[in-house]
């Protein structure tokens, strides 16, 4: 929590804290494609990515309706953020972010 410098402390809910929940972002290849589920039936799912560690997971949430109708390929490098990193090194609350482009 940060808090203003110049205010007096008050218990409970404050104008003056600011919660600080610091993101981190890395890139990952997409190996698979999932079928979406419910609302998402016949759309994708969820991306199967691969860092360059080899350590694999999901990415579902942060793709739009329109990046789900046409995902990443498959091979394709894509950008993710998280908020931390489990005990096994796994991503916590991975969020897609965007298709890395080729220089």
């Amino acid at each position: 929590m940060l808090h203003r410098d110049d205010a007096l402390y008050v218990t409970g809910r404050s104008d003056a804290l600011l919660k600080l929940k610091p993101l981190f972002d890395a890139e990952a290849r997409v190996i698979g494609h999932l079928p979406g589920k419910g609302r998402l039936s016949g759309l994708l799912g969820a991306l199967q990515v691969e860092t360059p560690t080899g350590l694999r997971f999901e990415l579902g949430t942060g793709l739009s309706d329109a990046e789900r109708r046409n995902p990443p390929p498959v091979g394709s490098l894509v950008t993710y953020q998280y908020r931390a990193l489990t005990p096994d090194g796994v991503p916590r609350f991975a969020s897609y972010l965007r298709r890395r482009e080729a220089f």
